[in-house]
């Protein structure tokens, strides 16, 4: 849990200024992501039904009813690409450490020595 603890403290501007690439700042900026889409999603939504005011009255209903539809399906699809993106971090952050379990390297840290003798090997 230490370990845990201490990478989320790293997320901020020295995650950004590792260059290599050790620690992953996506899992915490995600979050601010999600909002700002959800307020884009939103104003967007917002300003179609002003727009569909100077259309006429049944305009602005339809894009109420329609307008709600589409982007709860559109809040829906962006927060699954967001959740597929956390999975695949989570997927390489998890992988990297049951490599350091088993008392391997992790990936980025081999020698070029190493990888020529793991290709030899077949």
């Amino acid at each position: 849990m230490g370990e845990m603890s201490m990478s989320r403290s790293d997320a901020g501007l020295g995650a950004l200024l590792d260059l290599g690439f050790e620690r992953f700042i996506t899992l915490s900026v995600i979050k601010v992501v999600y909002i700002l889409g959800m307020a884009v999603i939103g104003l967007v939504y917002l300003g179609m039904i002003i727009a569909s005011f100077t259309q006429g009255v049944m305009a602005a209903i339809g894009a109420i009813i329609v307008g709600a539809l589409v982007a709860v399906l559109y809040l829906i699809f962006f927060r699954i690409w967001l959740e597929l993106i956390v999975v695949m971090f989570r997927i390489g952050e998890n992988t990297s450490k049951l490599v350091q379990q088993a008392g391997g390297t992790p990936a980025g840290s081999e020698t070029s020595s190493e990888l020529g003798a793991v290709g030899g090997d077949g």
